[in-house]
């Protein structure tokens, strides 16, 4: 019977299991260098120029009294972002990660002189318990600007792209993003998000589940990101899109960023080969989420902050995966030494 694996992965397992230690002795490092040299096609990878896209919107579902904080802190976080003083700005920062904050429907309006990019859809989204979140007209306005932004980093050089978010409101839109696209019960999907207490958890799922029977998008991943999405979950979608065409490695942050991974892999099923899942968020859908995708995160450390955080804490052993493919000796090197000697 003929074998159906390519020869290019022949050869990278072979430069994996030649290295100097036992067989499978880096445990998770090793299928994280399998998959950056099956993505780059090459048994030598690089990552370059690595870059943390943070997408930023309000929702108009926060008016049902659904999140612990009101929607003016996505502007606010939006304004620590530009000073450095959120969590990503420090992990970044710490790994040499490039960071960029997207305004993509954040309602306020914020001074043009600011460094991040301005490409707001609207001020925030409908509320989905009423009407659908956004119009076909604002969907499509998401993906231009992501395409525009993946395409310009890509340009730039950078071959490894991360995805954050902020927005008040935004566990509302994943939950419902997981429960429609997985086809999972909402009371399997909905968490605390910000924090919220049980009588604030009782009304989010009570006013999820009637958005639920008000609106059937089951099956239909862009109907779904319109009708409970948020333009920053959208722009992300379509973003890891984009990116995995052009061969970038997508690291996936949590609970949000997966929710909208959930819609661009329903798309096109082939980017999930270019995807790093970078954490097991605390937030109680994810980790049936990461087992729908049948995928392994890096870390576990509870983290529920978002902003693409996980994604710069797995970064560095990201780069180690990489730099024992490049750098550690084989048994073949042995050989050569000793016939030398």
């Amino acid at each position: 019977m003929k074998s159906s694996t390519s020869p290019l992965l022949s050869q990278i397992n072979h430069t994996i299991d030649f290295k100097t230690k036992p067989l499978g002795a880096l445990g998770l490092l090793e299928d994280i260098a399998r998959q950056v040299c099956s993505v780059q096609n090459t048994v030598s990878p690089r990552l370059k120029k690595p870059h943390i896209l943070v997408f930023a919107g309000d929702h108009g579902i926060t008016q049902e009294g659904v999140s612990a904080y009101p929607s003016e802190v996505t502007y606010q976080m939006v304004l620590n972002f530009v000073q450095g003083g959120a969590g990503i700005n420090v992990f970044a920062h710490q790994h040499n990660i490039d960071l960029t904050v997207v305004d993509a429907g954040v309602n306020h309006d914020f001074d043009p002189q600011l460094p991040i990019i301005h490409h707001k859809v609207n001020y925030g989204t409908e509320n989905f318990a009423k009407s659908p979140a956004i119009t076909i007209e604002e969907l499509e306005k998401c993906f231009v600007y992501a395409d525009e932004l993946v395409n310009k980093l890509h340009q730039n050089g950078t071959n490894i792209l991360g995805f954050g978010e902020m927005g008040i409101g935004n566990t509302s839109s994943a939950t419902m993003l997981m429960h429609k696209l997985l086809d999972l019960p909402l009371e399997y999907c909905v968490g605390r998000g910000t924090g919220i207490d049980d009588q604030t958890l009782t009304r989010k799922l009570h006013t999820l589940q009637q958005a639920s029977d008000t609106f059937n998008t089951q099956g239909n991943p862009l109907e779904t990101l319109r009708t409970f999405g948020g333009f920053e979950i959208a722009m992300m979608s379509r973003s890891m899109l984009t990116a995995a065409k052009l061969g970038m490695l997508i690291l996936i942050d949590g609970f949000i960023a997966t929710s909208a991974f959930l819609g661009a892999v329903q798309l096109d099923n082939s980017i999930q080969k270019n995807a790093i899942f970078c954490h097991q968020s605390d937030e109680k859908g994810h980790r049936l989420m990461l087992k729908k995708l049948k995928v392994r995160p890096i870390l576990h450390l509870s983290l529920r902050l978002g902003e693409g955080t996980g994604c710069a804490l797995a970064f560095p052993l990201i780069q180690s995966a990489v730099n024992f493919m490049n750098e550690m000796a084989s048994f073949d090197d042995l050989n050569d030494l000793g016939a030398t000697n």
